[in-house]
């Protein structure tokens, strides 16, 4: 694939209250935020003028993205691209934005790069190809919360008593929603590859 791309357009960031957890910390689980899906606009709106056409589509995924679910206030954003291993080279132009590739993370499928503003990380970004299992995993676990109030409440729950446990200790937090997520996404047709690493070291 041919690779063409113009220098990105760095737009202000506008942080909010509401946005960010500091790293180290004891995990925080705030109530749901209106101001989440506000701030993955404005974050869309950075990428989309940075950005080069061929990418696919920018999704706002994980517990900010369903409305009335407590999360933790980082926005994380999917962004569809045709080729993982070509779109490497939309690293320079994400890191311009603050963003850091982290080539460490752990999952084969997709790229991942964290943003710090202030001191608090804000967002979480992937670059991940359409089928690749970390993308419909994160799509399909969206639709089903947002589908199913219930459903969404229970995840919550969890989290808080998760967070309540674990304190700084993401692994054992991140370990302890996996035998939930993985039942809701198998119950919606969306299963692991054998051996995939579900959560990053």
């Amino acid at each position: 694939m041919a690779i063409r791309y113009a220098a990105p357009k760095k737009l202000l960031m506008r942080p909010q209250d509401s946005v960010g957890m500091r790293r180290g910390v004891e995990i925080t689980i705030a109530p749901y935020s209106p101001l989440w899906p506000e701030e993955f606009g404005r974050v869309r709106a950075e990428l989309v003028a940075a950005l080069p056409e061929w990418i696919l589509s920018i999704d706002h995924v994980g517990s900010t993205s369903v409305p009335g679910l407590d999360a933790k206030p980082i926005i994380d954003i999917s962004v569809a691209v045709p080729d993982l291993q070509a779109s490497l080279c939309l690293t320079p132009l994400l890191e311009a934005l603050g963003f850091t590739y982290r080539p460490d993370d752990g999952l084969p499928d997709r790229h991942y790069l964290p943003r710090t503003v202030g001191g608090l990380r804000r967002h979480h970004l992937s670059l991940a190809e359409p089928e690749s299992w970390h993308r419909r995993n994160s799509l399909t676990f969206r639709e089903a919360l947002r589908d199913d109030p219930d459903l969404a409440r229970s995840y919550g729950a969890l989290k808080r008593q998760l967070a309540a446990s674990a304190g700084p200790r993401r692994i054992e937090y991140l370990n302890g929603k996996t035998e939930f997520i993985l039942g809701v996404l198998k119950a919606n047709g969306c299963k692991p590859s054998p051996g995939y690493p579900l959560h990053d070291p």
